[in-house]
């Protein structure tokens, strides 16, 4: 129970490895906000955190729009007083020759995948400035760390919240926030069945075939799970994780070791 009495805010909790993540807090003894536009999501992932003997609470957030993240950031302290963590998960995926990205595709993607983790911490700073005490951690990917012939803009994203995590945690350090990055691999999630089929498509495959070829080059030898990626978030929002922020941690079964 190391996040006993602790408030958790998840983006995008309302499936996949924002749900993962949720329940995986819970059951380290945090209360947790579902800050998730999809309301029958929502609902089924806090009745999940309830059962757990959590408080849940569902918060409808738009995560592209400063407002809804400003009160995302105010309903959770006036329910319970307090923000002690932030998981910045929501995002989304969309493949595209490099020739083929509209202003558009890359408009949406960079305001969910990038602009939002920026302005959802932005919104609880505040709070954990004045406590003096919190951990953020983001969705980043090891698309952050590589190339991609068919998904620059998701792949520019994830870079963007690498980059935003170190400068979030040089800023604020000295607040006693800690603020981290996740970047997993080939996570199988509602996601991956997007990624797959539009791939595959854009590379004259089957989703099925384009997964097997993915799965083969991962060294583990397997599929990511979202919980994989959940007991990850858990140990970086914990206090076993310290003495640990700026980092964007690997969870990606050994696909990219490079520093």
């Amino acid at each position: 129970m190391e996040l006993a009495g602790q408030t958790a805010i998840v983006t995008g909790a309302g499936r996949g490895t924002g749900r993962a993540t949720a329940l995986e807090l819970a059951r380290m003894g945090a209360d947790i906000v579902i800050a998730e536009l999809d309301k029958a999501n929502a609902e089924k992932v806090a009745a999940e955190v309830q059962a757990l003997g959590r408080k849940a609470l569902v918060i409808p957030t738009d995560v592209t729009k400063q407002a809804d993240l400003k009160a995302m950031a105010e309903q959770t302290k006036k329910q319970f007083g307090r923000i002690d963590v932030l998981i910045n998960n929501a995002g989304i995926y969309r493949a595209a020759a490099s020739l083929d990205v509209t202003e558009e595709h890359w408009d949406a993607v960079l305001d969910i995948n990038a602009k939002a983790v920026f302005f959802a911490s932005q919104a609880v700073l505040p709070v954990m400035i004045a406590q003096k005490r919190g951990a953020i951690v983001s969705l980043a990917s090891m698309a952050g760390k590589v190339g991609s012939k068919t998904n620059l803009p998701y792949n520019a994203s994830k870079a963007a919240v690498v980059s935003m995590t170190k400068s979030l945690a040089l800023a604020h350090g000295g607040d006693g926030i800690r603020v981290n990055c996740v970047c997993p691999g080939f996570v199988e999630t509602d996601m991956w069945t997007k990624v797959s089929k539009e791939q595959g498509a854009l590379l004259g495959m089957s989703a099925e075939e384009f997964t097997r070829q993915r799965k083969n080059t991962v060294p583990l030898g397997r599929m990511e799970t979202a919980e994989d990626v959940a007991s990850v978030i858990g140990f970086l929002a914990s206090p076993r994780a310290g003495y640990i922020t700026g980092q964007a941690l690997s969870v990606d079964g050994g696909l990219v070791m490079h520093g």
